[in-house]
């Protein structure tokens, strides 16, 4: 019964985020393309939303441990973790696609649920990507001598 209301409040979090993103324009990547454009006609409405979640985010993380006792160390703050070339290529990479799409994840998914042609094909190639790096990473791991970023950082700090 507790996996069942964890999933069902998942799947309500998830429909309020989908509702907040079509409400607030974000599933247009018009309006995510114009946001990124500081040279042209600036679009400022994605930064008030980033704004908005930040405010959710942190009045979230000061009532949690008030509202879920022991239980919300499952949602402290993450410790820092080292900056890796993997994490930097990934977000150059992330913002690139961002930046030529208009679309990231959370809007790519939602607009799949609308029936969006253009983010079905984006969350096509989304996923197709991720599977791309799964199979990369595999063949990397099974090399001899293989040594990644987040392995050498483990030998390092062992």
């Amino acid at each position: 019964m507790a996996r069942f209301r964890s999933a069902a409040f998942g799947l309500l979090c998830g429909l309020v985020f989908a509702a907040g993103l079509v409400v607030s324009g974000m599933t247009d990547p018009a309006r995510v393309l114009g946001f990124l454009d500081f040279t042209g006609e600036w679009d400022p409405r994605l930064a008030l939303v980033m704004v908005g979640a930040i405010a959710v985010h942190m009045t979230w993380l000061q009532l949690a441990p008030r509202l879920l006792g022991p239980s919300a160390q499952a949602f402290s703050i993450a410790p820092h973790a080292r900056v890796t070339s993997s994490l930097v290529w990934g977000a150059a990479l992330f913002g690139v696609g961002w930046g030529i799409a208009g679309y990231c994840p959370g809007p790519a998914i939602v607009s799949v649920g609308l029936g969006v042609r253009q983010g079905v094909l984006f969350f096509a190639s989304m996923l197709g990507g991720m599977s791309l790096f799964q199979l990369v990473s595999t063949l990397k791991s099974r090399a001899p001598n293989a040594s990644s970023d987040s392995t050498a950082y483990a030998r390092r700090s062992t």
